[in-house]
């Protein structure tokens, strides 16, 4: 059938985008790649007829050629869900802002083939100060840091104009294994749950079903202490009902860690919970708040968390492989976290979902998550101004103890802040919005420019993440902002670094 290696993947496409993600930008790639390699064959063939010797060399490579390359990305698809077209011109792509794809301009393309000469994606990224860095070179210095600092696993993602322009993986999900960490590998998400947890919660605003400014407990018709525990631990809040503090509390409390709950109840001497601060005067960061806030959705909405998820964040974004609860399907692939010697630690398959800490996804579903904040997805523009608003000013040396309760002026600079579910902090290139997981053998730190349309995602499955995560936001990003020694992102060069 004349035409048939471009039509055929193009109605399976057009039918089956919809579906998922993967299907939507693997076809893109495929067409795009038919499209081009026809147009090379019409090229080879005139080629045979103008040019002697050569022409015929050029025209009997293409056809085997392409061959090669289908097969070998049927198998690679098969295998890690991932596929890689060269030669592909993007006559067929996503257009910006509105994550659909255009099947006209297909068409538009195919009309103007031989009139329009198309661009190949950038092989530079522009970062905050307008200077650019190769993607090579930024691949060689990551598998450099990667290697220098024992980083046994680590997954990249860059945006630029709010798409995803960069987007690697690199080491292993199971270092003893030599188990290659990919895309679509499940990974644990840690405290990136808070992000997002905080649109989610912001959904909920917009819908009506909360108030950012109303104490929680006016919304259930009994008090919080008085519900029997439906899960585990983390919902029951029997001890709170001496406490004199805790019907203070708000959403935004919640969201902006003034709640005045301790990080997790397992840390006070008596296991017990209790609200230690008046609560909305002092920034402390706590994970209790936001399953606080949580709990108080699921009694108020009917449905429990994951579901609020599914339906509110997960589906609209397409993140087909995210949960905040263990699921079937990641023990398919799934990465190990490791410890600093390189050792895995026994994963944990048997959470609740916690709004502030039980996340599962990938690589590639995060970025879809933060490309869609970059593009203002799921909440309106006022919401996301809200989300992203600073609530109180951070002037503590570090996030967490020992240095939490000194005082210091080292982040007076870029007015160090928190936000709703994420840290904030102004810069030359305008505000930065950004949150960090932290877990045994998971390393995560994530930040967005939303006035320059660019970002970074950084997740890694090793105890030495962290100690190269300043070199990599310089790199990669230019981001000599963020505040790296109040996350306590020391490098591990730094003590060679001083003797020198």
């Amino acid at each position: 059938m004349p035409l048939g290696n471009i039509l055929f993947p193009l109605f399976l496409w057009i039918h089956k985008r919809e579906d998922n993600e993967l299907y939507n930008s693997h076809g893109i790639k495929i067409v795009n790649f038919q499209i081009s390699i026809t147009i090379l064959y019409v090229i080879s063939f005139i080629s045979l007829l103008t040019i002697e010797g050569y022409g015929f060399l050029f025209f009997i490579t293409v056809i085997p050629g392409s061959i090669a390359i289908t097969m070998f990305n049927i198998f690679k698809a098969i295998n890690s869900q991932t596929c890689y077209y060269p030669l592909a011109f993007p006559f067929l792509k996503r257009k910006k802002g509105k994550g659909k794809t255009n099947a006209l301009f297909l068409f538009f393309g195919i009309a103007m083939l031989f009139s329009y000469p198309i661009a190949a994606q950038s092989p530079t990224i522009e970062r905050l100060d307008g200077s650019a860095v190769s993607k090579d070179s930024l691949t060689a210095k990551i598998e450099q840091l990667v290697s220098d600092a024992q980083v046994h696993g680590l997954a990249i993602s860059v945006f630029e104009d709010n798409q995803i322009t960069f987007q690697k993986t690199f080491g292993f999900k199971n270092y003893p294994a030599h188990q290659d960490l990919k895309i679509h590998t499940n990974i644990y998400g840690a405290s990136l749950s808070k992000a997002v947890f905080g649109v989610l919660a912001m959904k909920l605003v917009e819908e009506g079903v909360i108030d950012l400014d109303t104490p929680l407990e006016s919304y259930l018709p009994k008090k919080i202490y008085e519900y029997q525990p439906l899960t585990r631990w983390h919902d029951d809040f029997s001890e709170l009902k001496y406490d004199s503090l805790y019907h203070k509390i708000t959403a935004r409390m919640c969201l902006n860690h003034t709640s005045g709950f301790p990080n997790w109840r397992w840390d006070e001497a008596d296991k017990k919970l209790k609200v230690h601060i008046e609560p909305g005067t002092k920034f402390s960061y706590s994970g209790e708040g936001m399953v606080y806030l949580q709990v108080v959705l699921e009694k108020l909405t009917g449905m429990n968390l994951e579901q609020l998820a599914q339906e509110k964040i997960f589906r609209p974004l397409q993140m087909y492989n995210s949960s905040y609860e263990w699921q079937d399907l990641f023990s398919k692939d799934f990465a190990f976290g490791h410890n600093s010697e390189g050792e895995v630690y026994q994963k944990d398959m048997d959470n609740e979902p916690r709004s502030a800490s039980t996340l599962e996804t990938t690589p590639y579903d995060y970025s879809l998550f933060m490309q869609g904040v970059l593009e203002g997805k799921i909440l309106k523009k006022s919401s996301y101004q809200e989300l992203f608003k600073p609530q109180l000013r951070i002037r503590s040396l570090t996030q967490f103890p020992p240095g939490s309760e000194q005082i210091s002026k080292a982040n007076d600079g870029i007015e160090l802040s928190y936000a709703l579910g994420w840290g904030v902090f102004k810069t030359p290139h305008g505000h930065a919005a950004f949150k960090e997981g932290h877990g045994n053998g998971f390393q995560h730190y994530t930040i967005i420019f939303p006035e320059t349309k660019k970002g970074i995602m950084i997740l890694s499955n090793s105890d030495n993440g962290e100690s190269i995560f300043k070199e990599l936001l310089e790199v990669a990003l230019m981001d000599v902002y963020t505040p790296w020694a109040w996350e306590n992102y020391i490098p591990y060069n730094l003590t060679a670094v001083n003797e020198d």
